[in-house]
């Protein structure tokens, strides 16, 4: 029998969509701006994996899951279908939660001496975990934040069932990752200032589990976004919407255009004049009813290569069903380019990601006239065998 820490930050994530990046001291805001709690569905997603596994195979998991009461644990595991002789409450947290409790939780699951701990939540509930745990514990993370630049994420739910079950067959090693996280205040401001906490441990294989953020830095850089701001204002139509995501590539097309884009905000131009700066979904979905031809610009995150689901919750299922798949147009710079094999989506969709996945593959604009072409990767995978 394998013995889990489970874990479930039940604010994570929920400043993405109303335009917060992140959630670290501005629930009330968040709340107030008509956020919703995302973790629990995303742990619930990767818990289904696992219980559809269990069911199929007509035997039970060899996992005891030792958890917190309540939205931080017990109610997740119970929703998903996992009975009270499969899991074990060793932490009793308070109505109204905060990240102490992700770590007394943590102590908990130490004094057990848990084989691994799996969380739900972004960087700062990872930087919680390890400031417990240090490099004792393995841990890994169901993604749910706005922000999640360390190692010991999954590319998403259903991978992080995928590893967990390799994990208690013994078919994955224990690997070292980075854990990064981001000051949310300098974040709010337009700063992108990324600190190393510390290496983790993590059950790891490079399908399933994201590459820590990459910052790309070259003598090239400036150029090769330049080169890409002016061959997309030069291809830019006429009466047309045209919405930037995040990132300095993008920041590039807009000083180009002659507007203040802001860095990690999405922003959008008709006739190249700015209508919206740093937008929520709801000024998205609001713009786009204004609109009948759109299209939205994005660029890849460094490393991961995720162009969706990363630092744009914004861009939420609604916003990207509303653009059309097929005005997405993807930019990035050679040197970035170079560092990933495909293009991931996450937009905690499941038919919206299989959409993409129908795609296979999509152009990159990387310079003046000049693409290349990235498979495309998304949440649309499906349960692998479990050996008897």
């Amino acid at each position: 029998m394998h013995f889990f820490g489970f874990v479930v930050n039940p604010i994570a994530g929920m400043g993405g969509r109303v335009g917060l990046k992140g959630t670290d001291n501005v629930v009330e805001e968040a709340i107030k701006r008509g956020a919703t709690p995302v973790s629990g569905k995303r742990a619930l997603q990767m818990l289904g994996i696992l219980v559809r596994a269990r069911d199929q195979y007509a035997r039970e998991l060899p996992i005891t899951w030792l958890t917190v009461s309540g939205k931080m644990g017990v109610h997740v595991l119970e929703e998903a279908g996992f009975t009270k002789d499969e899991y074990e409450i060793v932490y009793h947290c308070p109505n109204e939660t905060t990240r102490e409790d992700t770590r007394h939780a943590c102590r908990a699951f130490q004094d057990k001496n848990v084989e691994l701990i799996v969380f739900c939540g972004g960087d700062g509930t990872a930087r919680d975990i390890y400031e417990v745990v240090d490099a004792s514990t393995p841990m890994l993370g169901i993604p749910s934040g706005v922000k999640m630049h360390s190692g010991v994420f999954g590319v998403n739910p259903e991978s992080v069932a995928e590893v967990i079950l390799a994990f208690i067959e013994g078919t994955l090693s224990v690997s070292e990752v980075e854990i990064m996280d981001l000051d949310e205040e300098l974040y709010r401001k337009g700063e992108w200032t990324i600190k190393l906490h510390g290496i983790a441990k993590t059950p790891f294989e490079d399908t399933y589990i994201q590459s820590a953020k990459m910052m790309i830095k070259g003598p090239s850089e400036e150029e090769s976004k330049k080169e890409i701001a002016d061959y997309i204002i030069e291809e830019m139509e006429e009466d047309t919407l045209y919405i930037l995501g995040p990132g300095s590539t993008l920041k590039t097309i807009g000083e180009t255009l002659g507007i203040k884009k802001t860095l990690l905000g999405i922003d959008a131009v008709y006739n190249k004049k700015l209508v919206l700066k740093d937008g929520n979904e709801k000024d998205l979905l609001t713009l786009l009813s204004k609109y009948d031809k759109v299209r939205l610009i994005v660029s890849p995150i460094g490393a991961q290569g995720f162009m969706l689901g990363r630092g744009n919750l914004q861009l939420s299922p609604d916003v990207l069903k509303r653009i059309g798949l097929d005005n997405i147009i993807v930019v990035a710079t050679p040197a970035k380019l170079q560092q990933l094999d495909a293009l991931r989506v996450d937009t905690q969709d499941k038919g919206l990601d299989e959409a993409f996945l129908e795609k296979k593959y999509m152009r990159v604009i990387m310079g003046y006239h000049t693409m290349a072409v990235r498979n495309i990767q998304c949440s649309s995978t499906t349960l692998n065998s479990i050996k008897s």
